[in-house]
C-alpha cells in the first residue's frame, strides 16, 4: 500500500477509503490551523475530498495526530465521526506501529538502543528538555532505534516511539548526541535549505476500525540527494 493514490496540490494520497485518508505531509506544511494563520494540510485535505466527490456543504475531516511542521511523512484523518474516536483511542492505546526514519550526523553510540527520558516543555520557546530521571512537570519518553543504513556523512535510523512527547524524537537523538540533519533548535549546526529537518513518519500499520482489515502504509522519501541516498 506504499505506492501514492493521487496528487493534487502537492497532496500525496497514500490511503484512501469511506473513512480513512493518509496523505504524505511535506515539511513546512502545518496540520492544524495555528496563530501563524498559513492554510493548514488538513483545510487542503477538506478541499481534496469536496473536489474529488464533488460534495455540497462542508466536509468532515477529523485530525487524528499530528507532525512537527519541520517534519515530513505520514499523517492520517478520518472522514467519518463513526471512525474518529475508534481512530483516536487506537492511538491512545499504542494499537498502531509508527516507524520513523531520521538522519543524524554523529555515530550513534550503540548501532541499536532504547532510550528512557523525562521530557519537560518550555511553552515559551516551544522547545522540551530531557532529564535522565524523573523530575517535577516531566513526562517519561521512551523510543527505540537502530542504524540501518550509513552514508558518507549521515546515518540513517529507524526509530520506533511508545511514547508520543512534544519533539520526542528530536530531543531525545539530541541528548546523545545525534542531533537530526537540519535541527537548529536541538543542536544541529545548521539548517536545510527547505528549513526542513530530515525526520520523516516512513511506515503506519494498523487495524482497520471499521472494516477490521491489516493496513500498511510508507510514505515516499522528501526529494532530496541525501535522502535518495537511503535507498
Amino acid at each position: 500500500m506504499s505506492k501514492v493514490l493521487s496528487t493534487k496540490e502537492n497532496l500525496q494520497v497514500l490511503y484512501e477509503d469511506n473513512h480513512i485518508i493518509i496523505v504524505n505531509k511535506r515539511a513546512g506544511d502545518i496540520v492544524q490551523g495555528d496563530k501563524t494563520g498559513d492554510k493548514p494540510l488538513s483545510d487542503v485535505v477538506k478541499e481534496f475530498i469536496k473536489d474529488k466527490y464533488n460534495k455540497p456543504g462542508n466536509v468532515y475531516l477529523g485530525v487524528v495526530h499530528r507532525l512537527d511542521r519541520p517534519t515530513s511523512g505520514i499523517v492520517m484523518f478520518a472522514k467519518t465521526s463513526k471512525a474518529l474516536p475508534r481512530l483516536n483511542k487506537m492511538f491512545v492505546n499504542k494499537e498502531t506501529s509508527k516507524t520513523y526514519w531520521a538522519l543524524v550526523k554523529h555515530e550513534p553510540p550503540k548501532k541499536q538502543d532504547t532510550l528512557i527520558h523525562w521530557l519537560r516543555k518550555n511553552p515559551k520557546n516551544n522547545k522540551s528538555t530531557a532529564f535522565p530521571n524523573e523530575v517535577p512537570d516531566g513526562k517519561k519518553a521512551i523510543l527505540h532505534y537502530q542504524v540501518i543504513k550509513e552514508l558518507d556523512n549521515y546515518f540513517l535510523l529507524e526509530v520506533n516511539l511508545e511514547t508520543g512527547r512534544h519533539h520526542q524524537i528530536r530531543v531525545q537523538l539530541s541528548n546523545i548526541g545525534c542531533s537530526i540533519k537540519g535541527d537548529l533548535k536541538y543542536g544541529f549546526n545548521r539548517s536545510n535549505k527547505d528549513a526542513s529537518i530530515s525526520l520523516h513518519a516512513r511506515n503506519l500499520q494498523f487495524i482497520h476500525p471499521v472494516s477490521k482489515e491489516n493496513i500498511d502504509v510508507t510514505a515516499p522519501l522528501p526529494k532530496d540527494p541525501v535522502w535518495d541516498a537511503c535507498l
